[in-house]
């Protein structure tokens, strides 16, 4: 039989079963954010994620090869996020105040939601050499975004002239150290976080 006389499964069945794939590494990825947060990477086996989704560690390796593609994953996608917060930042608000208040606000929210809390930020060095090389380099052209944001409102000014460096690494601290203390199932709620760190970190940017 002809390769082309195959019969080939209806095109809305395989959407459902990509829409189920999909479905199903994002429930992984989950329950890998939560275990990462509670247990650290290092602390943290397949055989606890799979637990945590009532299936056999084997399962996972439909989705994820290892453990290190699925931290991989939530650092790409969390990168991902916040170049998309960035774009959105310059379409949506007209001054380079409201623009870095704007990311400042929607970071916190990628950091408190997206990866709920997992202090991922802070294990890039359990990544291979080559997974490390394109996060490190994702993450330098946002910070490269925040810092461009600074120092065009400081040639606005709207900012004090500071070194735009040292001002995007204070606000990239403050907002990774959530991930050592935040817990999603505090008092604190993710927007309020967000609105505070925004005012804290842009009102110490802003001429007076």
């Amino acid at each position: 039989m002809k390769p082309s006389s195959l019969r080939r499964p209806p095109a809305s069945h395989s959407a459902r079963v990509r829409e189920k794939r999909v479905r199903r590494s994002r429930e992984i990825l989950h329950a890998a954010r939560v275990a990462f947060r509670e247990r650290g990477y290092h602390g943290t086996t397949l055989d606890d994620i799979a637990a945590r989704l009532g299936v056999q560690k084997t399962a996972l390796y439909h989705y994820f090869p290892d453990k290190e593609t699925i931290l991989y994953t939530c650092h790409w996608e969390a990168l991902e996020e916040v170049e998309q917060i960035l774009g959105q930042a310059l379409q949506r608000e007209a001054s380079s105040a409201a623009r870095l208040r704007y990311v400042i606000k929607e970071h916190v929210r990628v950091m408190t939601e997206t990866l709920e809390g997992s202090p991922l930020t802070f294990e890039t060095t359990a990544l291979s050499p080559t997974h490390a090389a394109q996060v490190i380099q994702r993450r330098d052209r946002y910070e490269n975004g925040v810092r461009a944001l600074i120092e065009q409102g400081i040639a606005q000014g709207e900012f004090r002239r500071v070194n735009s460096k040292i001002a995007a690494f204070a606000i990239f601290g403050a907002i990774n150290w959530i991930a050592r203390w935040y817990r999603p199932e505090g008092s604190l709620h993710a927007e309020e976080l967000g609105s505070q760190f925004a005012d804290h970190l842009t009102g110490g940017l802003t001429c007076q």
